[in-house]
């Protein structure tokens, strides 16, 4: 029997928001996904986790869906400083990360290597923050080039910078994520969808929670290390549902 035909169809008939189908989505110009990103280095590259070299001080991140000189907005959710980059060349790295990022973006962005958690989204006309932002790109993006890496202006919209130390090393005890798999129109869809999976496909800890009264999350969880995450992820990506995101407690 063909699952993924079944939950294609399944989808369809109800017309869900997020469906089971291989998407393409370089033609999207409003994409956007939280998830982790994988930091690059030379070793990642020797061992061929990843199949293309990026400059460590260059504004350049491998996506797996976006098409080559896409410009996008990175933002470190945990603590909300973002900068602009541009996707490089299709490269091959491990489908669990939504994006390969340099050393630059990582220092520049204060990424954690133990939680690199990140946001990135197309730049468009439609997003509020690219009216007095992306105009300037350019020309951010060829002084950062020429700087030294911790040269590049980061802006950060959080309120206070300078948080204490007590609470900065709470956040390493606040590892809790779920995966989306799937935001639904109807409540009688998402449980329809959370029957199939954990009889058909043999998933555990799967729920669902109400949104508004028109939106219903299908999601697993929670987590609470990296490893458990990546394994869980990975079966549910088999499926091929069109944009599986990882969201933070």
């Amino acid at each position: 029997m063909n699952y993924k035909i079944l939950i294609i169809f399944f989808l369809f008939l109800h017309s869900c928001e997020t469906r089971v189908s291989n998407i393409e989505y370089k033609n999207l110009k409003n994409y956007s996904n939280k998830g982790f990103a994988l930091i690059y280095s030379k070793d990642l590259y020797k061992k061929k986790i990843i199949s293309k070299k990026i400059n460590e001080r260059s504004l350049v991140v491998f996506n797996h869906n976006l098409n080559i000189d896409t410009q996008v907005k990175i933002t470190n959710l945990l603590n909300n400083k973002y900068l602009f980059a541009q996707v490089g060349k299709k490269a091959e790295f491990p489908i669990f990360y939504n994006s390969v990022i340099s050393q630059r973006i990582a220092k520049d962005l204060a990424i954690d290597p133990n939680e690199p958690y990140i946001k990135i989204q197309t730049l468009n006309s439609n997003n509020s923050f690219i009216a007095n932002k992306a105009k300037t790109y350019d020309e951010e993006r060829t002084v950062a080039d020429k700087a030294p890496v911790s040269g590049i202006i980061i802006k950060n919209i959080s309120i206070n910078n300078d948080k204490p130390k007590k609470e900065e090393e709470n956040k390493i005890n606040n590892f809790k994520y779920i995966i989306k798999i799937a935001d639904l129109f109807f409540e009688d869809s998402a449980i329809m969808l959370k029957k199939r999976l954990t009889k058909e496909f043999n998933f555990k800890n799967v729920y669902i929670k109400k949104l508004t009264e028109n939106s219903f999350r299908v999601y697993k969880g929670p987590f609470e290390d990296l490893d458990s995450i990546k394994k869980e992820f990975n079966d549910i990506n088999k499926l091929n549902f069109e944009n599986i995101e990882i969201i933070k407690l």
